[in-house]
């Protein structure tokens, strides 16, 4: 105690205040008081970096988001496990190694998300990404036929046609020294989800619209992970006041418009027809296409979600189906440009199999292509879209070393479980062959790219469909070659896992 004691008269002359005054006395109980509450004993157990007096962590996130990723990889080499932070009275507990990810991802007691998803709560609200308990678990229910295997086949004929207008839009890029593939892969998945999910096509006005919603994401997925760092602008009051609380308010407006006319124009289409579920097969009556969004509509009709509850599902969906997605093709095709033979190997199976360049592909002949499976599973090691996971862990877990106290905020870095040297041999080099083996060395939950457990993505298989149409499409038309490297690539956090630079690549017309 006097030890502490002292500690607090160092503060307490640092902040200007007089130690021999009777006010050392009120202030010291009271940070005694807050010491008290703050500490916990399998909290201070876990290894982590030291941090100041009250402050913790807090400091360390100040110099911004690029430098906080690469903080957070420091810390995964020094602790080889997991590691603790505390930022204001939030505390971290950091892992990445399969058994503890197996032990949160695969329980229902820990899929309430982490803390840091109220500042993406303006947004999205409370979509089937942040929900939790019961509304969570009604919206999974109700939103899975959306995705089931007949369902995906009617999808891929429009990912399809969509992957071949890619392969033309990208005609004008043709013998340029470096084109930036960000713009064509977000045009293109955002257009597919919209068709697809929401069953509507952009027309020109939706277009203009689409070009702002696209920034908005960029924007918004930033400022949410700014307010993580900065302690200051977790209060909604303070942020409210700030440059980036207006554009905050500016850019929600824009977006929530976009939205809305996406419903609207679905709502115009949507007939008083039955939807009929049954087992794994889904139709509507009179109709051999249906949408994710028609589910809700149709639930609207029956009175168990309203307005507000399909625009946040919407909004979740429009993001996640479209920004996911084109962030993994994004590093796909510059890892496929720095592989050269990858290409070539990719194209031979498919001649192998389909003698046209031009020939439709069914979902079950896509599933014979066993090498284009593998690359793009290791694209998605190497570069996972999502590089983390934020639990709210509400009770007590044991963990394989350690307790995760309750109220931890849990985050499961996917980054580093994918770059794990006893799991991945060579765990930085794109090795797709990694994958041809049916019994995988690692463990199940050493590789996660869409979350795993009973919080798994929901279209995972649509994104996997969509990813090799796309691929698909763009090497049998053109060579790519290699401009940016790996090596070249600077990182910042982020909701998705995000580059500083464009990543450029080079289209040469295959011959």
């Amino acid at each position: 105690m006097l030890k502490w004691k002292a500690g607090v008269r160092i503060f307490l002359r640092s902040n200007h205040f007089d130690p021999e005054t009777e006010d050392e006395n009120i202030i010291c109980q009271a940070l005694l008081v807050y010491y008290k509450f703050d500490k916990n004993d399998d909290f201070d157990k876990i290894p982590g970096p030291k941090g100041l007096f009250l402050l913790h962590n807090t400091l360390d996130f100040l110099e911004g988001p690029v430098f906080a990723f690469y903080y957070f990889r420091q810390l995964t080499q020094k602790y080889k496990q997991l590691f603790k932070l505390q930022i204001g009275n939030k505390k971290v507990v950091a892992i990445y190694n399969p058994e503890d990810a197996e032990t949160i991802l695969s329980d229902m007691k820990y899929i309430t998300k982490g803390y840091p998803y109220k500042f993406i709560k303006p947004w999205m609200a409370e979509g089937l990404a942040i929900s939790t308990g019961e509304k969570w678990a009604f919206r999974r229910k109700l939103l899975t036929p959306a995705f089931y295997f007949n369902i995906l086949k009617i999808y891929k004929i429009i990912l399809e046609e969509n992957s071949r207008k890619l392969v033309e839009n990208l005609q004008c890029e043709v013998g340029k020294s470096k084109t930036d593939v960000e713009h064509y892969l977000q045009n293109f998945t955002l257009n597919s989800i919209c068709e697809t999910a929401m069953g509507i096509k952009l027309d020109e006005e939706s277009k203009d619209f689409a070009k702002a919603y696209k920034q908005g994401v960029f924007d918004l997925s930033n400022i949410a992970i700014v307010r993580t760092l900065k302690l200051w602008m977790h209060s909604d009051f303070i942020f409210s006041l700030t440059e980036l609380g207006r554009k905050q308010k500016k850019t929600l407006l824009m977006m929530n418009q976009f939205r809305d006319r996406v419903i609207d124009m679905r709502r115009k289409t949507f007939k008083e027809d039955d939807i009929i579920i049954k087992d794994e097969d889904i139709t509507f009556k009179g109709k051999k296409r249906l949408a994710m969004l028609d589910l809700l509509l149709q639930a609207e009709k029956q009175g168990a979600i309203d307005a507000d509850g399909i625009k946040e599902e919407v909004d979740t969906f429009m993001f996640g189906g479209h920004d996911t997605s084109a962030t993994a093709l994004q590093y796909a095709l510059m890892i496929f440009a720095n592989n050269f033979d990858a290409q070539e190997r990719i194209i031979q199976e498919y001649n192998e199999f389909f003698p046209s360049l031009d020939q439709s592909i069914s979902l079950n002949d896509l599933a014979k292509l066993k090498y284009l499976d593998c690359c793009v599973k290791e694209c998605l090691r190497l570069y996972p879209s999502v590089p983390v996971i934020l639990r709210n862990i509400k009770q007590s877990v044991k963990l394989k070393d350690n307790v995760m106290p309750a109220g931890t905020q849990c985050l499961i870095l996917i980054y580093d479980l994918h770059r794990r040297e006893d799991q991945f041999p060579n765990p930085d080099k794109f090795q797709p062959e990694r994958f041809i083996t049916d019994r995988p060395t690692w463990h199940p939950y050493a590789y996660v790219p869409f979350s795993a457990g009973p919080r798994n993505c929901i279209g995972q298989k649509f994104a996997l469909i969509e990813m090799k149409l796309a691929i698909l499409a763009i090497l049998r038309r053109y060579r790519l070659l290699p401009v940016t490297k790996p090596k070249d690539i600077v990182f910042t956090s982020d909701l998705m896992l995000r580059s500083t630079k464009p990543v450029y690549v080079k289209f040469e017309e295959r011959i």
